[in-house]
């Protein structure tokens, strides 16, 4: 059987980012400033993408020598792994999102199952990660993604479909998970060598836990600002504007498929931007909205033609190597024995 080639995990990304596009379109359209099918249609190009990449990553899968090995490689991959939690995550938004407006029970059932299911492998990985110590050096923003990510989005799903005390649960996992990660993320980011080229686009993960919370509370407490959403606006901004100073490497890097860790996390701040501005209403609040829906589809649009012509050129997946690499063998963590006191 002829082998596939290898779909690396920011595929995932992809339907990732045009989810939260999607989701950014859908906030604006609640407060009747667009149309609603405008969101409709993008979180249905973004189900199509997750559709499309997921077979053929399975399709990868199923040409390896050994489809468990290959699959446990990915899942073990310091880098990449954390990232298999969007193969979760997306489906989960997307019809808490999508379909939940159309079809509720239908909407609730798939939110749930793979609400259970993104828990579940965050909780592989946080495992994983105590079992297997890390390396310092190899962590990146992209470590928020099993838990923080999905737990808030699994908050803000379960509080879309009316499981107000389920969002609740959800939004403490993700909090403290984000509280204990974020901390040794920062810490590595502030202490640590700059993060090699293919993970740099990673940093900007780092506005987005404090929207997506911002935006999964917002659903939770009923559509109102209080105290906690001050408190996540403050940081949220900090780190907003901290990308600022990234901008010039930002403009060292090429194009690949990890551009994508860019859509997401600025949909999610362009989300609940058009919250705050609706909640507060300043002068001129609905140009302000425009500007900031205009700008991040024009990113993510942007993102989306250069991926599409990457495609066609055959440049997007990355160069097969010549002979086949010798996974590297991860040692077990040594227990002394009696025989090691001799």
């Amino acid at each position: 059987m002829k082998r596939t080639a290898k779909i690396p995990l920011n595929f995932f990304g992809i339907p990732f980012g045009l989810a939260g596009l999607g989701e950014a379109w859908s906030v604006l359209a609640d407060f009747h400033h667009a149309p609603a099918a405008i969101g409709e249609v993008i979180l249905l190009v973004a189900a199509a993408a997750w559709v499309i990449v997921g077979a053929a990553y399975l399709a990868y899968l199923g040409t390896a020598k050994s489809t468990l090995a290959a699959f446990t490689a990915d899942l073990l991959d310091p880098s990449a792994g954390p990232l298999a939690s969007l193969a979760l995550i997306t489906p989960m938004l997307l019809a808490a999102l999508g379909l939940y407006p159309h079809a509720p029970g239908t909407g609730r059932v798939i939110t749930d199952l793979f609400l259970i299911l993104t828990v579940l492998l965050g909780a592989w990985f946080t495992g994983q990660w105590i079992y297997y110590p890390l390396d310092l050096d190899r962590i990146h923003p992209g470590y928020f993604l099993p838990t923080v990510a999905g737990g808030l989005i699994a908050a803000d799903g379960a509080a879309i479909v009316g499981q107000h005390r389920l969002a609740e649960a959800m939004f403490g996992l993700g909090v403290l998970c984000w509280i204990v990660l974020g901390s040794l993320i920062l810490g590595r980011l502030l202490f640590r060598p700059m993060l090699p080229a293919a993970l740099q686009p990673t940093l900007a993960i780092e506005v987005a836990p404090a929207a997506v919370a911002g935006l999964a509370w917002f659903d939770i407490q009923g559509h109102r600002l209080d105290v906690v959403m001050a408190l996540l606006a403050g940081y949220g901004l900090l780190m907003v504007l901290a990308q600022l100073r990234l901008l010039p490497v930002y403009r060292r890097l090429t194009f690949t498929s990890g551009t994508w860790s860019f859509t997401f996390s600025w949909a999610a701040v362009d989300a609940i931007g058009i919250v705050w501005l609706q909640s507060t209403q300043p002068v001129g609040y609905r140009i302000w909205q425009y500007l900031l829906i205009a700008a991040v589809t024009v990113l993510i649009g942007g993102i989306g033609a250069r991926t599409v012509r990457a495609i066609l050129r055959g440049q997007l997946l990355p160069a097969q190597p010549s002979t086949p690499a010798t996974p590297p063998v991860r040692a077990l963590p040594h227990t002394p024995s009696t025989t090691d006191a001799r």
